[in-house]
Formats: C-alpha cells, sequence, structure tokens
C-alpha cells in the first residue's frame, strides 16, 4: 500500500525545493532514522542541490560536524562548520559506497532549556561498497549529537569518536576466487582507513584550509571583491577587533545613577536657595544665584571694595520678571 498524504510518515519526493511537511515533536533518535531513510534515497544523479537540501533538513544553520580518530601517524581531529557538511557526506558516497546508514543502541538523553543532548556509547556507521570490491565496513565509536529542542529538533553538534572498524568480505566471493592468489592478496588489503575513505579523508585535511577561508568566500560572494581585497579587509576588521577596548555594557546603568544623583542634589540646592532667599539672606553663592536665575527672578551679585549701608562689602541688584532692576541691600 503506498504512502498518501494523509499519512504521518509520508514526505514529498525530494528536490531543490523540498519542504518538509507539518512539524512535530519526535524522539531524536527517530531523526537519524529519518536521516537514514533520506540516505536511503540518494540517486547517482543527486547534486549540490540535493545535498543542500539534505543538510538544511537536518543540520542548523551554525551546525559543526566533528571526528575524532588515530591514524598511524596519531591522533586526528577535523571540525567543519554548516557549509562544509553536504560536501562531507557526498564525499562518502565518491569514494565508492552505495549505502550509507547509522545504528544507535543504548543512547542516553538529557534535556535542557533549548537543546536535547544524545550520548551513544555504541554507535555504528555502516558503508556498503561495490567496489573496487564488494565490502561492508562497520566503523564503530561514540557519537554525541545535540538536537534544538524545537518542532524540528535539528542538530546543532555532531561529534563521531572512531575506535575501531571492521571489513567483512562475504564468503562466496572467496570461494569464487579461492584459485587465484592475486584476486586473494587483493581481498586481503583494506579499502579503508578507520573506516573512511580516502576521498572522504583527502576532504578532511581540504577543509583545515577552507574553514578559515568561509570569511573570505562570503565577503567576496557578497561583495563582489577581489582575493586580495577580501583578505585586506578581514584582516583589518580582525586588527580593529583586537585594538578595540573592550565592551563595558555596565556603564550606562551607573551612569544612570549619577545623572538621578545630581538632578536631586540639583533640586535640593534650588530649594534651599528659594529658602534662603525668602528668608532675606544677604551672602549669595554663584550656585544659588544660577537656580533663581531659572526661575525667573536672578540675584547678580555686585561686590565692591566699598560698604554698604550696613557695613557688608557686597550688595545685590535683584531682576524682577518684568525686567527691570532693583537694588537690594
Amino acid at each position: 500500500m503506498s504512502s498518501t498524504p494523509h499519512d504521518p510518515f509520508y514526505s514529498s519526493p525530494f528536490g531543490p525545493f523540498y519542504r518538509r511537511h507539518t512539524p512535530y515533536m519526535v524522539q531524536p533518535e527517530y531523526r537519524i532514522y529519518e536521516m537514514n531513510k533520506r540516505l536511503q534515497s540518494r540517486t547517482e544523479d543527486s547534486d549540490n542541490l540535493w545535498w543542500d537540501a539534505f543538510a538544511t533538513e537536518f543540520f542548523e544553520d551554525d551546525a559543526t560536524l566533528t571526528l575524532s580518530f588515530c591514524l598511524e601517524d596519531g591522533p586526528k581531529r577535523y571540525t567543519i562548520g554548516r557549509t562544509l557538511i553536504p560536501r562531507y557526506f557526498s564525499t562518502v558516497f565518491e569514494g565508492g559506497v552505495t549505502d550509507l546508514y547509522y545504528i544507535l543502541k543504548h543512547s542516553k538523553e538529557s534535556y535542557h532549556n533549548s537543546s536535547i543532548t544524545v550520548d551513544c556509547d555504541q554507535c555504528a556507521m555502516v558503508t556498503q561498497h561495490g567496489k573496487p570490491m564488494f565490502t561492508k565496513v562497520c566503523t564503530e565509536g561514540r557519537l554525541i549529537l545535540e538536537f534544538t529542542f524545537d518542532d524540528l529538533m535539528r542538530i546543532k553538534t555532531w561529534h563521531f569518536t572512531i575506535r575501531q572498524y571492521r571489513e567483512l568480505v562475504p564468503r562466496s566471493i572467496l570461494a569464487m576466487h579461492a584459485q587465484d592468489p592475486q584476486v586473494l592478496d587483493q581481498l586481503s588489503k583494506n579499502i579503508t582507513r578507520m573506516g573512511l575513505t580516502n576521498f572522504t579523508l583527502n576532504y578532511l585535511r581540504l577543509c583545515v584550509i577552507l574553514e578559515p577561508m568561509q570569511e573570505l568566500m562570503s565577503r567576496h560572494k557578497t561583495y563582489n571583491l577581489s582575493p586580495r581585497d577580501c583578505l585586506k579587509t578581514c584582516l583589518f576588521q580582525k586588527w580593529q577587533r583586537m585594538v578595540a577596548p573592550p565592551a563595558e555594557p555596565t556603564r550606562q546603568p551607573t551612569t544612570k545613577r549619577r545623572k538621578r544623583k545630581n538632578s536631586t542634589s540639583s533640586t535640593s540646592n534650588s530649594s534651599a536657595g528659594n529658602t534662603t532667599n525668602s528668608a532675606g539672606s544677604k551672602k549669595k553663592t554663584p550656585a544659588a544665584s544660577l537656580s533663581l536665575a531659572t526661575q525667573g527672578l536672578g540675584a547678580i551679585p555686585n561686590c565692591s571694595l566699598n560698604p554698604g549701608r550696613d557695613g557688608d562689602l557686597c550688595h545685590s541688584t535683584a531682576v524682577t520678571p518684568s525686567g527691570q532692576f532693583k537694588e537690594k541691600h
């Protein structure tokens, strides 16, 4: 019985303008099952648009994919960003793989505020090779996935640590070439290194160079600058970030508090000035004079060495709201 659009597991034909059906909450392991099904629907005609749509469906825009393993020359660790993830999966099939799927056993889930972490210590990446000979490769290790806790539930971080691998050749093939030493010698040689093809390993080495150049490529695509100008612009901006003083966001509330204190003190000063003026104080301070001037009645001190009527050294001139001057002793 064929699936219909009303089937909850129905999905439209995969294409460059593919869109998922209505989002729904599922278990994180089921997302890996969906990814395996999508990889099985790949054809020989699948182009870059198909792989971009695949990565968009299962990986966040800022997702990272990390592979850790040990080769003959020492441990290796490769981390690639979202823009390089589609090409990584395509290189697996370019190396002679006809089928790829992941098996998770006894995984542990932990829920956080905005993410779900899946830790599987017994993960197997199974690849079926059609060339140079028919071989099944089981790559075992630990897979740690971080999903976004939303309706789409896409992968934010992917970390696969490879521990061991096995290459399985059918007995029927060995029986067919039992009398041919050359073929048996070829069958005894490994076709992968830690379960990864040479195409994938070469791409990961290339990503060490490509990953830091993503900013240059994006700037060249956006502003249509020459490679040299893109490099100059990126280096100048990084230099600006290095020499720029660190931002201090805590200063703003502190400044506001100071303003409030100043406004309070100025209000108290003005009220004190008004009280002193109403009481008939003869000694005026500049601050009190300014506060009175702002209210329409200002006292301008006029000091001289000649004493006034009462023997004071200073007498003031008051400015009435009508603009007339009146001397006060």
